[in-house]
């Protein structure tokens, strides 16, 4: 084996013009391959990160009860001592209301949560803009927009009611941007206490979830399904998704085109480079078979050129890829001088990259060897 790689090394270096043109051709190979991998990735990650990654992933409702789930402490407590792969758990009680302004009333939703548990879901101290997020059941969080159409200001008391009756009185704690324009018009966030007491119920609405793989959310869905009785429905941001998830699947089909279509090119290229190194050096492995040099170790000479430009071609590559990356983000930024594409990096996918570039290398070499293996020492010694 060594004196095979041996070998395969001089050649290598004796024929430099052709290990660099090989070199580059897998270098550009792969880093194209990291490059729009990492990048459909990102954008993956971004348009998922956007859509729901502050928002419920899997959605506990009751199907019964005017909507409404009791007992749900105990639910919550079946649903986390039996389902691995949930990341955050909160209970939350949504109720259609109006704001009594002078003559008028305005329409909103209060939203009370358990804002400990919320927070891991929803990030409520981030998206504070002014104030405070509610401390006490006297105090509410209201929306920027809301805040904007009613010229609403920290400190200012609100009645709240409904068309049953209930009714109570809250003062604004803060204004949150939560991102997304119709909830910043609506929202009013509370600790659910606070919705419980104004609107008189001990019950909830929905026990809302994150989990740690997003695209386990309907999987997961189905085993918290099987916990619970029949009166409660568990929905998952898949099944109401299913355009996201079209396009999501539809760019992993183009970034896997991508990258097929640049392997083939990268093996192509070497297979026909070592070729015609097969024939250059016809006049060599003439030479060493006929000092006792086997076929398999002739075919095995160009079997290790494969496996080293591969490697030293994958590690190229990869830096170059990485390369791209970051000058992607650094170039390409929104307004505010954020990444348009915040990539991140995926040491896994890397890894693969690296695997594929010594593979693809290593089975382009396979039909030279196989050619070098044939050559007859006589007839080249004779002819070359």
């Amino acid at each position: 084996m060594k004196f095979p790689f041996r070998i395969a090394w001089r050649f290598l270096k004796s024929g430099k013009g052709q290990t660099i043109l090989i070199l580059s051709g897998i270098a550009i190979g792969i880093s194209v391959q990291v490059f729009i991998g990492l990048l459909i990735q990102g954008l993956q990650s971004s348009l998922v990160d956007s859509t729901i990654g502050n928002a419920s992933q899997i959605t506990v409702e009751s199907q019964e009860n005017n909507g409404e789930i009791f007992n749900y402490q105990e639910k919550e407590e079946v649903i986390g001592n039996n389902v691995e792969g949930i990341t955050e758990m909160s209970p939350t009680l949504t109720l259609p209301a109006f704001i009594s302004l002078e003559e008028e009333a305005e329409s909103a939703l209060i939203r009370g949560f358990d804002l400990e548990k919320a927070e891991g879901i929803y990030g409520f101290r981030e998206k504070i803009i002014t104030g405070r997020l509610p401390e006490n059941s006297a105090e509410v969080a209201v929306g920027i927009g809301l805040a904007e159409n009613l010229e609403l200001e920290i400190g200012d008391t609100l009645e709240v009611f409904n068309f049953e009756g209930d009714q109570g009185e809250v003062v604004i704690a803060g204004f949150f941007d939560i991102g997304v324009t119709n909830l910043n018009e609506s929202w009013i966030v509370s600790e659910i206490e606070t919705a419980q007491s104004i609107f008189q119920r001990d019950s909830i609405t929905a026990i809302e979830i994150q989990v740690e793989k997003v695209f386990e959310a309907d999987r997961i869905g189905e085993e918290v399904q099987a916990l619970l009785d029949d009166d409660v429905k568990v929905t998952n941001w898949k099944d109401a998704n299913q355009d996201l998830l079209s396009g999501l699947q539809g760019q992993d089909i183009s970034s896997i085109m991508i990258q097929i279509f640049v392997v083939v090119a990268v093996v192509l290229g070497i297979s026909s480079v070592l070729a015609i190194s097969v024939l250059q050096r016809s006049k060599q492995i003439g030479i060493l078979k006929a000092m006792g040099v086997n076929d398999r170790s002739a075919s095995l000479i160009f079997l290790f050129q494969g496996l080293i430009l591969g490697i030293i071609g994958g590690f190229i590559g990869i830096a170059l890829g990485l390369g791209l990356s970051y000058s992607f983000m650094i170039f390409a930024t929104n307004p505010d001088g954020s990444p348009v594409v915040e990539i991140v990096i995926n040491y896994n996918f890397i890894a693969l990259s690296f695997l594929i570039a010594v593979a693809a290398s290593t089975l382009a070499a396979l039909i030279p060897a196989k050619k070098s293996s044939k050559l007859q020492p006589i007839e080249v010694i004779r002819n070359g």
